[in-house]
C-alpha cells in the first residue's frame, strides 16, 4: 500500500455504528479506504460517460448504420475465421 496519512472524519453514529458490526473495528479504516476507492472510480466513469456523449456519429459509421450492429459483427467474425484459416494452412 502507499503512503498512509492519519486523518480525522466524522460519521453519522448509526453508520460507524453498522461499519464496526458488519466488518469489525480494527478493519473500519481498511473498509472506508476501499469503498472509496470504488466510489471514485464510478464516479470517474460517469464523468468519462459524460465527456464522450456525443461523439459517436451515425454518420461516421454507415457500415453499422445501414446493416445494423449485429451484421456488421457477424461479416467481422466471418472475415476473422477466413483469415485464420488461411494463416493456419
Amino acid at each position: 500500500m502507499k503512503n498512509k496519512t492519519k486523518t480525522h472524519l466524522i460519521f453519522p453514529e448509526e453508520l460507524l455504528k453498522t461499519i464496526d458490526r458488519l466488518v469489525g473495528k480494527r478493519k473500519r479504516s481498511k473498509f472506508v479506504v476501499e469503498a472509496t476507492e470504488r466510489e471514485l472510480k464510478r464516479i470517474k466513469l460517469l464523468k468519462a460517460i459524460e465527456e464522450a456523449a456525443g461523439t459517436w456519429k451515425d454518420k461516421d459509421h454507415p457500415e453499422l448504420v445501414k446493416k445494423g450492429t449485429y451484421r456488421w459483427v457477424r461479416k467481422l467474425r466471418k472475415e476473422d475465421k477466413r483469415k485464420l484459416r488461411e494463416i493456419q494452412k
